[in-house]
């Protein structure tokens, strides 16, 4: 049974800190992470339904389903952010390793898919729609292949030579 009590350790950079503290920061990131990941699954899926509706009560409707969820999952997302920088900040060697730098890079292509939904989804509020179904789907499965590719990286942590 793993324990985790607050067990003073010096780390890498010489710090001297506590595991719980670092659990907690790690846990609240994950929880955050989740909440972005689920605004960004089903943000575009909206988006589908959008361009599928004709009546003015579905666009109206679908008008505040997306800045709803684009509210939540932007706060989802600073969270999630807040709480991985935290994290760096605790233990700032952590940037030395490759794995982390590579996450990195697809964070950033997050949050250029999460700036991307708030276009789209502005176009789409203000009828300038320029895109099919068909493109919102496929544009639907981008999030899901960077959460493949963070949790490989957070989880197996190759290293690059």
């Amino acid at each position: 049974m793993s324990q985790t009590r607050d067990i003073p350790i010096v780390s890498a950079a010489g710090a001297l800190y506590t595991r719980g503290a670092m659990l907690w920061l790690k846990a609240f990131h994950i929880v955050f992470v989740v909440t972005w990941f689920a605004g960004l699954f089903y943000l575009p899926r909206l988006f589908v339904y959008h361009v599928a509706a004709n009546d003015t009560s579905s666009l109206e409707r679908f008008v505040v389903m997306e800045r709803r969820l684009f509210s939540i999952m932007t706060v989802g997302a600073a969270l999630a952010l807040l709480f991985g920088v935290a994290m760096v900040m605790w233990e700032p060697l952590y940037l030395q390793q490759g794995w982390l730098r590579a996450k990195l890079v697809l964070v950033g292509a997050l949050i250029g898919y999460h700036l991307w939904c708030r276009a789209l989804m502005d176009a789409l509020r203000a009828g300038r729609n320029a895109h099919t179904q068909r493109w919102y789907r496929i544009f639907n499965e981008l999030p899901g292949v960077l959460l493949i590719a963070i949790v490989l990286l957070a989880v197996i942590k190759p290293t690059f030579g």
